[in-house]
């Protein structure tokens, strides 16, 4: 569907559509932060994961260390969605404690910037899909528009015309790219001698980094051979990467991306680029929450169980103002994705 042919309601009413929504939102009370759900979500997940730790010190130098990279694979991407909530404030209104569990979660325990995330991410959801303003659809290993596909050259180009073959592949490899880029953000400086990426706690993300990274390789070469440690690291990161982008790739991908000339009101969007994915509570746990997209882009500090909530009152005013409300399920939401990204390198098959 073309994002000129939504259907739109009077003029005079356009400024007033996300307030009108907010306001029920907010009378409904799921704004309101819910700290000791989130603290007993984080000593669960958290405890999870160092459970997960200490049977790979248990099991030592055995083959059976595999599946068990397998399971912190899962546990690692539970973790990041907590730095997730905690870069958006969904947990506490104060900053001090959202930035301590940002920088525990995402330094200390998974391994990549918060900083660099929370500066990536918040451009991301300011102009979601946007060409010249989200860096999550600027042109990279994967290219998302005909004209990006048309720059491309080289084996840059033979990529984009096979991309829909290649994303689940090329997932494997997201691990390594987000710790790559965390390392670039913490020290990369412009030509004026500048950071690029600003940062309130730099010392102390690099200081957490490199803890984290010397911790990860001291207990993997302390309770396995070399040999199986590289085989374990390789496992765990590539599914993490695989899990992490398997989670966000249903949420944008495939959706129309709006260009400077169109005009659109935040509620337009937001909710227009984005889709849902229907699902139980365990497709609620197992995507972070990230499958109410639209809810959470309309009100990134809405907590996260309370997102479930209010999606009913979200889909009813989407009908109401004459508003596409995109959903679908997950299996189709990949589909989605993948035919997008098949018809973006048409032109080079062509």
């Amino acid at each position: 569907m073309a994002l000129g042919a939504v259907a739109e309601p009077p003029v005079r009413r356009r400024g007033s559509d996300y307030a009108q929504l907010s306001r029920r939102i907010s009378q409904a009370g799921l704004l309101e932060r819910r700290p000791s759900s989130y603290v007993a979500r984080i000593v669960l997940t958290l405890g999870a994961f160092v459970a997960g730790w200490v049977a790979v010190f248990l099991v030592g130098d055995s083959w059976w260390q595999l599946p068990l990279a397998a399971v912190m694979a899962v546990a690692t991407t539970q973790v990041a969605f907590l730095g997730h909530d905690a870069g958006h404030r969904q947990m506490f209104r104060r900053r001090g404690p959202s930035e301590l569990v940002g920088l525990v979660a995402g330094n200390m325990t998974v391994g990549i910037s918060y900083g660099w995330w929370v500066d990536k991410h918040n451009r991301h959801h300011a102009n979601p899909n946007h060409e010249d303003e989200d860096p999550d659809v600027g042109a990279g290993a994967l290219v998302w528009t005909p004209e990006q596909a048309l720059e491309t050259r080289g084996f840059g180009r033979w990529m984009a015309q096979r991309q829909a073959y290649l994303f689940f592949p090329m997932l494997f490899l997201e691990g390594l790219n987000l710790h790559v880029a965390s390392i670039r953000a913490i020290v990369g400086r412009g030509s004026d001698g500048r950071y690029t990426t600003p940062m309130r706690h730099r010392a102390v993300e690099a200081g957490l980094l490199v803890a984290h990274t010397a911790g990860y390789v001291a207990l993997l070469l302390a309770v396995m051979s070399p040999g199986k440690a590289l085989l374990f690291a390789a496992v765990h990161q590539g599914l993490w990467g695989l899990y992490m982008g398997c989670a966000f790739a249903p949420n944008h991908k495939g959706m129309p991306m709006p260009t400077a000339e169109e005009e659109l009101d935040f509620l337009r969007k937001q909710v227009l680029t984005s889709r849902n994915v229907r699902g139980s509570r365990l497709v609620d746990t197992a995507l972070g929450g990230l499958n109410y997209q639209i809810e959470h882009h309309l009100f990134p500090n809405m907590p996260r169980s309370n997102l479930r909530r209010a999606q009913p009152i979200v889909r009813a005013y989407c009908a109401e103002q004459g508003v596409s409300y995109a959903e679908t399920g997950l299996v189709e939401s990949y589909r989605q994705a993948l035919g997008h990204l098949h018809e973006v390198g048409r032109p080079l098959r062509g």
